[in-house]
């Protein structure tokens, strides 16, 4: 590309400047924050997404989200102040979308609670469904009921069987599989049709030979797959049936399901543990996985938690420190795990009105509460549960395995500053125990 001259910052360049950025490229703050409020508004339309396909919209948000991106365009906003507030309005903005999903996945698939899921694949014919759509799930275990088919959940698929309407369906029979960077290998070693519902998913490998049985819904797609365009999953079921029985795994049990209800139902006996020193601390573990190193360290900080404190998971993050036994706590009347699975990064809402929850118990800001977040990080839905959790003024907040990139110095410097965000450390163990000398 060769030079070209640029009437807003008076002078020639190569490569990025505002007319492809929308912003000043004197200026890489300005860049930085639409960069920020532009990945947020991505994480924010695909919990969107998922709301509007359970019947919930919001004319505030769309009308937000409109503006928001009209504030990106090139030659509209210079202005660091104004640019901030669309940053954490977006935030509040995702809560209300957040809230929405929440209630559209109740309203239609019933009221969520603990239950226990069996793991591996069973005798028969089956089909794995991965990534995060209900509906696309619903629809299948509807149109493949009474067919002999079993159908199994995969990576953040795995919360829904803390729903009834979807539980109900016998051929729901269980999970297989772990977070989505270990998707090639498992739709390998699955053997039968893979249904991929939303992003998180894999180009398959040159050596992957499941191309053949792998079918993805509406805007997800990769090349060489089956992407079907309407919710007729009549060609998965065909294609199950005629792949035969799969080969059979070793099984195992896990509890899933502390959907934020479920944890508030026990609000009581939890306050009254913290009070009798039975709960000194809580920990959310959790977010959107990857596969870069680092990331071992959400595990070790897990495992190194006190036993009479409690964990609270979501989001593919949990896949991270979910195969290690915490053991169980007592509460007034009752032991619940240590490691309560609250869902899906769709469920991020939950935790948030946990924290809330309890603030109001102690009377108290949720930065008194005696609550630390350990946040993994990867993708763009992340970037927005991060400005919801800021809006609401949340500090503390470490995040890894890595601060992103997108953010200046600068602009770092002022979330440092105003919110104490910052990465995680090196060691878990030796953070956990400098966390709980502080009381």
């Amino acid at each position: 590309m060769g030079a070209m001259y640029c009437d807003q910052c008076e002078q020639t360049y190569r490569g990025t400047c505002c007319t492809d950025v929308g912003v000043c490229g004197k200026d890489p703050d300005m860049e930085s924050l639409q960069k920020i409020l532009l990945y947020g508004l991505k994480g924010m339309a695909a919990y969107k997404h998922h709301a509007r396909r359970l019947g919930k919209v919001d004319e505030q948000v769309d009308a937000f989200e409109e503006e928001a991106l009209f504030a990106t365009v090139t030659n509209v906003n210079f202005d660091m102040e104004s640019l901030l507030d669309l940053v954490m309005e977006c935030g509040r903005m995702n809560l209300r979308v957040m809230q929405m999903l929440n209630d559209g996945h109740v309203e239609v698939m019933g009221k969520p609670g603990p239950v226990e899921v069996t793991e591996g694949i069973q005798e028969g014919p089956g089909i794995l469904v991965t990534g995060h759509d209900m509906v696309d799930l619903k629809d299948l275990l509807e149109q493949s009921a009474g067919q002999g088919v079993n159908v199994y959940t995969h990576g953040e698929m795995l919360p829904a069987h803390q729903y009834p309407e979807l539980r109900k369906h016998p051929h729901l029979k269980g999970h297989y599989g772990d977070a989505w960077q270990k998707q090639r290998d498992e739709f390998q070693r699955f053997g039968g049709p893979i249904l991929a519902t939303t992003n998180c998913v894999l180009i398959p490998r040159a050596e992957n030979t499941y191309l053949d049985r792998f079918y993805t819904t509406r805007v997800t797609a990769v090349p060489g797959a089956t992407r079907l365009k309407t919710n007729d999953f009549s060609s998965v079921i065909r294609r199950a049936k005629e792949i035969g029985p799969l080969k059979v795994t070793p099984m195992k049990k896990s509890t899933i399901g502390f959907h934020h209800t479920a944890v508030l139902g026990l609000a009581g006996e939890i306050v009254e543990a913290v009070k009798a020193g039975k709960i000194r601390r809580f920990f959310v573990i959790g977010g959107c996985d990857g596969a870069e190193p680092g990331r071992n360290y959400f595990a070790d900080f897990a495992a190194n938690t006190p036993k009479d404190t409690i964990i609270l998971t979501l989001g593919c993050g949990k896949f991270r420190i979910r195969n290690y036994d915490y053991g169980t706590i007592a509460l007034n009347g009752s032991r619940v795990p240590r490691l309560l699975d609250m869902g899906q990064c769709n469920d991020a809402y939950g935790a948030i009105q946990v924290a809330l929850a309890l603030a109001n118990a102690f009377k108290c800001g949720v930065n008194d509460l005696p609550l630390t977040l350990v946040i993994s990080w990867f993708e763009q839905k992340a970037v927005a549960v991060l400005l919801t959790l800021l809006s609401l003024g949340v500090k503390g907040i470490r995040l890894g395995p890595a601060l992103p990139a997108f953010v200046s110095p600068n602009v770092l410097k002022l979330l440092v500053e105003k919110f104490d965000l910052g990465p995680i450390g090196s060691n878990g163990k030796a953070d956990v125990e400098a966390l709980m000398k502080r009381g």
